[in-house]
């Protein structure tokens, strides 16, 4: 049965709220399908707003890979401002998808895509909006699958309570596998209801049901062991990982913000995964191994993309652009086709050791010098070495020179703070570094006029990397820190202003910790949180440091574990963690080793590049590192203004004359 747009019911409200355009859909390349025409309806959430969740490349790529089968339908659906939570509470109208306005609660699945685990409490705000039952065992036939994706979906565990199922890894895949499951279901009459359904989607061994597994406690709070309660469902969930990137190069037809968003280009993800093997970086171990993109495949799509959208900034996205084996022939190659264009290319991540002159010369051939961003991560030479970021002073000034001789004016420097082993004087060091930069920029540059941003963000341990173990700072030791390099900066008078200082204090990265390596216990504090009226953690002037202190102390009470526990507590080597049943192919005792390596401040070399360290991922989960170079060439080779140029010249009727 059809279900009707609720557009006419929203519209006349949506003056009374902010930015009401991000409600109203109809995007460049957005679709609506028919509702009776299609077996399997997927509605996708971003939970953050429209203004940070229209761009993620995921929901992007998974709503295009659904739309292009003629028997899926898939929706946007993001999370609406508090003015507009009242506005629908008021007038009890439901969440809402931005494509058809159809109520989320009427599709066949809810699949949440997670960056950050600070959105949790929004999926619960959209979750009661909808009608849907918090609890995922209070659901009938009637609700819609509650599923979860992105990289917080390595440790669903603190949502467990609220999620019918998880998937963790790459997506295009697998979402059509699990439509498929949904369109057998549903053809054979739904047999079994909504647990059969959940059934036949956990023993594919690629979906995580947390029913299914039960969770028991030691008496000290740790968890004795997590296993399965259902004949036939996997005790270990395994990852997907798509091989061949050069067989989806989605998006094809990127959606075009009808408001402004957090970031307005058109970006190529380039090559998926890192072995660089930096210990804080959840994404480039659970994203292991490395596959690249086709330089051909990469100039198609740009080209396409910029057609299909008339973006006129290109990124070319992955963990680390420059890393790509053929990164030089790709900028190069996009440099000749939009020289004279208003296409500009831009390297949104960038390895300090991976810059060079040739990249700076090309992603500057059109006058355009988009903002240059690095990442030392750690202040000291000796705090390097301990995170393995592989990357020495000498390597950071050489590229900032670079940039600055290349008609840069400003770099930013993108540092962590609350690392393992870290010191007062190892957060210092990031003066002293900002300070050199400066020097440096200005002598190679002989100007004044040259600015360095240094970014500080908190550390957050995060699970399936060798910081899983470590006990994380507290906030109030990262704050102490930050203030001490603050007056460090200030206090010099030859380069301190031309240094700008960015950081958050410490106590949103003490609830993301919570939230990251949390178990089920930790659903409770959420709920709590939510309930007294949590909403945009992820936003400063939203969070509530105290409101999550109470929810714990309530939430918790009577546990053997609090706040403390979950956070600056250090985790033993046979402790089992809330994520050991979920694998993202990286061997438990490689990653304890590398633990104990960086304890002793023992760097490990890009496996790309050396001997296989043994990491798990390629022989255990048959997958391979995929790098050039290919040796092709992108085509055609012919400049955009050229071709324009030709084009204004030649006589009437004879472009189509063969």
């Amino acid at each position: 049965m059809a279900v009707e747009s609720l557009f006419p019911r929203l519209e006349p409200l949506l003056p009374a709220v902010q930015k009401p355009i991000q409600y109203v859909g109809g995007e460049l390349n957005s679709t609506v399908k028919e509702w009776d025409s299609t077996q399997v309806r997927w509605a996708l959430m971003y939970p953050d707003a429209y203004e940070v969740g229209l761009p993620n490349q995921g929901v992007q790529i998974l709503y295009e890979v659904l739309n292009e089968r003629d028997w899926i339908l898939a929706e946007r659906t993001y999370s609406v401002w508090p003015d507009m939570e009242k506005v629908m509470r008021d007038n009890a109208i439901p969440q809402f998808t931005v494509d058809g306005h159809r109520p989320v609660g009427a599709f066949d699945l809810l699949g949440v895509s997670f960056a950050t685990e600070l959105g949790y409490t929004n999926l619960l705000t959209a979750l009661d909006l909808a009608g849907i039952p918090l609890e995922a065992c209070e659901r009938t036939d009637e609700h819609p699958i509650v599923l979860a994706g992105g990289h917080s979906a390595f440790n669903p565990e603190p949502i467990a309570d609220f999620l019918d199922a998880a998937v963790l890894g790459d997506g295009e895949e697998v979402v059509l596998a699990i439509s498929e499951v949904v369109r057998e279901w549903k053809a054979e009459g739904s047999p079994g209801g909504r647990d059969e359904l959940l059934f036949r989607l956990a023993v594919s061994g690629g979906v995580y049901v947390p029913k299914f597994y039960d969770v028991d406690y030691l008496p000290d709070g740790r968890i004795k062991r997590v296993a399965p309660n259902r004949s036939g469902v996997p005790s270990h969930v395994v990852k997907h990982t798509l091989m061949d990137l050069d067989k989806w190069p989605y998006p094809k037809q990127p959606l075009v913000p009808l408001a402004e968003t957090v970031h307005e280009r058109f970006s190529v993800e380039i090559f998926r995964g890192c072995t660089r093997g930096c210990r804080f970086c959840q994404a480039g171990m659970i994203t292991r191994p490395v596959r690249e993109r086709n330089i051909s495949t990469i100039g198609e799509m740009v080209q396409n993309g910029v057609e299909a959208s008339g973006f006129e900034e290109v990124g070319l996205l992955s963990l680390s652009s420059a890393d790509h084996s053929e990164i030089g022939e790709v900028a190069k190659g996009l440099a000749d086709r939009y020289e004279g264009s208003n296409v500009s290319l831009s390297l949104p991540s960038t390895r300090v050791d991976a810059f060079n002159v040739t990249l700076a010369n090309e992603l500057s051939r059109n006058g355009r010098r988009s903002g240059l961003t690095f990442a030392p991560e750690g202040g000291s030479e000796r705090l390097r070495k301990v995170i393995n970021k592989m990357v020495s002073e000498d390597d950071l000034i050489r590229t900032v020179a670079t940039a600055y001789a290349n008609g840069w004016r400003q770099v930013k420097l993108y540092f962590m703070c609350g690392l393992p082993t870290e010191t007062d004087e190892d957060v210092l060091a990031i003066a002293d570094l900002a300070q050199r930069v400066i020097a440096t920029g200005r002598e190679v540059s002989g100007r004044n006029d040259i600015r360095c941003t240094v970014s500080i963000g908190g550390f957050v341990p995060k699970p399936h990397t060798p910081f899983q173990w470590a006990a994380q700072e507290s906030w109030e030791n990262v704050d102490s820190r930050l203030s001490k390099l603050r007056s460090a900066i200030r206090s010099d008078r030859k380069y301190g202003k031309a240094i700008g200082l960015r950081y958050h204090d410490g106590q949103p990265s003490v609830v993301e910790g919570l939230l990251s390596r949390g178990d089920r216990r930790v659903g409770r504090v959420i709920r709590s949180v939510w309930a007294d009226g949590g909403r945009f953690d992820g936003w400063s002037e939203h969070f509530s440091y105290d409101r999550w202190v109470k929810a714990c102390e309530e939430a918790l009470a009577g546990e053997p574990v609090d706040l403390d526990w979950y956070t600056t507590r250090e985790r033993g080597e046979t402790e089992v963690l809330p994520w050991d049943h979920l694998d993202a192919g990286l061997d438990r005792e490689w990653l304890w080793e590398d633990w104990q390596d960086s304890l002793d401040e023992v760097e490990v070399e890009d496996c790309r590049w050396t001997p296989c360290f043994d990491c798990g991922v390629c022989p255990q989960m048959g997958t391979e590192i995929q790098v050039g170079p290919t040796g092709q060439k992108m085509l055609p080779i012919v400049g955009v203004s050229q071709t324009r140029q030709a084009e204004l010249v030649a006589p009437a009727g004879s472009r189509d004359s063969g």
